[in-house]
């Protein structure tokens, strides 16, 4: 018989970070029943293997689900080798072009190959799903079909923006959310886990579950990861992300880019630290009794530990402070001085478009170019990533030293 933590300590663990649970009050009877059986409760996550490589916005369903693990649970890595094939219409406007079976295949490969950097390889019950959804043929999808109605699925954001905008949805698209559903009915699960966007699948699996006599599971969804600039979600598309096969040396320098803001964010999201733990390092910042930058190392090297090694992690905050901290600013730095005028401004207290700045100062091509640069995290001001477009202004003249890439130009505004 399994011995878990106290019904509250468990609670205040798989809490962090979560952005909703259907229901709480369901979760703590689940977890009291656990706890007095000795029966550990059977946690899910999908994932679709739509893509070859991951990126730290992957992790954060992976994280909880080892949180889940850490007390004890039995946690499902589901691989949805069988709805890959459909594609998830989530957020999409049009209908997604499935993916070739092959692709599918060496895609799951890279997830099983990556998941055991956060998860317990020992302990960890890997799935398909085409372990049952091969299996349930035409009349077992005509049945499954009828447990739910076309107005069930247009109260689905996307699919009813697209039906209100005459743009077409397949009838193939409305049977992912019920193949989903139908995971958590072969796998009898207690909980899945889920992003906020797949929240109406998340509970078309309790729907299914009550039709098949089983207990509804609990849903417990997360945030969707802010990339690098802390505005878009973390995606490849956005230049944002954080891939977790990178080199130590770009991880951690990627995460050294990250606003101070957004650090807590990581920390939340992508680390086992309790709830107290974090709250104990802001307080500290906020008392100046540590500095940002050397918390923002702490939150790189454990980052690149999870995903390389402890040694890796030092190398990589040694070298990031041999590179960036350590190295002075040359007394022969070329200085570039502009007129408030040619960047329109008119007076202190106001800010600066840095695109502009990039530009005039001969850093960049073009304030396109210059965008482009500042989206890359590749733009330092006075050591410091660039995650906003623009730069505060308390007085003239402003001099600031600007790092593009390896050039370097001090900029003063008058």
């Amino acid at each position: 018989m399994a011995n878990f933590a106290a019904v509250d300590e468990q609670l205040a663990y798989l809490k962090k970070g979560s952005a909703e649970i259907i229901r709480e009050s369901d979760l703590r009877e689940r977890l009291e029943k656990s706890r007095a059986t000795g029966k550990p409760l059977r946690v899910k996550a999908g994932f679709d293997p739509t893509a070859p490589d991951l990126h730290l916005g992957h992790t954060v369903l992976m994280r909880k689900l080892k949180h889940f693990q850490d007390l004890g649970h039995t946690v499902i890595f589901l691989i949805g080798d069988f709805t890959s094939l459909i594609g998830d219409p989530t957020g999409r406007s049009a209908t997604r072009p499935p993916l070739t079976r092959a692709q599918i295949d060496q895609n799951a490969e890279t997830y099983k190959a990556q998941v055991f950097k956060i998860l317990d390889g020992q302990k960890t019950e890997v799935r398909f799903n085409s372990e049952w959804l091969d299996k349930l043929g035409y009349e077992g999808i005509i049945r499954l079909a009828a447990k739910y109605t076309v107005s069930q699925m247009l109260e689905r954001e996307d699919f009813h923006k697209r039906f209100q905008e005459e743009k077409p949805i397949a009838l193939h698209e409305l049977l992912y959310p019920l193949a989903q559903g139908y995971d958590s009915v072969a796998l009898e699960a207690d909980v899945e886990l889920g992003g906020t966007d797949q929240k109406f699948n998340l509970l078309v699996g309790r729907e299914l579950q009550r039709h098949y006599n089983q207990p509804s599971q609990i849903v417990l969804t997360m945030p969707l990861l802010e990339g690098t600039d802390g505005v878009q979600k973390m995606s490849k598309s956005y230049g944002n992300y954080i891939g977790i096969t990178e080199s130590p040396e770009e991880m951690f320098g990627k995460v050294m880019s990250i606003s101070d803001a957004l650090m807590w964010r990581y920390y939340e999201l992508l680390t086992d630290l309790t709830v107290p733990q974090i709250e104990d390092l802001q307080k500290k910042v906020a008392t100046s009794e540590a500095h940002p930058m050397k918390v923002k190392q702490d939150l790189g090297r454990i980052l690149v530990k999870d995903f390389h090694s402890a040694e890796a992690a030092e190398r990589a905050a040694e070298n990031w402070s041999k590179q960036f901290q350590k190295k002075e600013v040359p007394d022969e730095l070329e200085e570039v001085k502009i007129s408030a005028a040619e960047i329109g401004l008119d007076g202190g207290g106001a800010q600066v478009r840095l695109d502009r700045l990039l530009h005039k100062a001969g850093l960049a091509e073009s304030a396109t170019d210059a965008s482009r640069k500042i989206k890359a995290n590749a733009v330092k001001v006075d050591g410091e990533g660039a995650s906003s477009p623009h730069i505060a202004v308390n007085g003239l003249p402003a001099s600031w030293v600007i790092r593009v890439g390896k050039r370097m130009k001090r900029v003063t505004v008058s």
